[in-house]
């Protein structure tokens, strides 16, 4: 059975960080594209960061470069995001997820929302 969790969430004043954390059973994260995602209320899911399955990059969405950063961790097979200087626009909830390789190149990993695994979500609030 394939199951992704995530965790690490949490409340944190603007300015403030934190690392969530994403574990996977049944599904090798290193032959996968993987993502972070998030969702804000009322607003549609969207692309945090990614690492593709082909060339193995990561991206990043704009609002987020230089603040936050994604890493993979194989022999734990876990996805890791450190958000630094949270602003109260990152207010979601975070998701990650892993689509089948071939179904997105490059950076199209941050806009697919098909052919994926994905978690449950954990909230991270940022205060102002």
């Amino acid at each position: 059975q394939v199951q992704v969790v995530e965790s690490g969430g949490g409340l944190v004043q603007a300015g403030g960080s934190l690392r969530l954390s994403c574990t996977g059973s049944g599904v090798i994260f290193d032959e996968y594209s993987v993502a972070w995602f998030r969702q804000a209320p009322g607003k549609e899911r969207e692309g945090v960061s990614c690492i593709s399955w082909d060339d193995d990059s990561t991206y990043y969405a704009d609002s987020v470069k230089g603040r936050f950063t994604m890493s993979r961790d194989n022999a734990r097979n876990t996805l890791y995001l450190q958000m630094n200087n949270l602003k109260p626009e990152d207010t979601a909830t975070y998701y990650c997820a892993a689509e089948f390789p071939g179904y997105s190149m490059g950076d199209e990993c941050l806009a697919s929302m098909f052919n994926r695994y994905w978690g449950q979500g954990t909230q991270v609030t940022v205060s102002s």
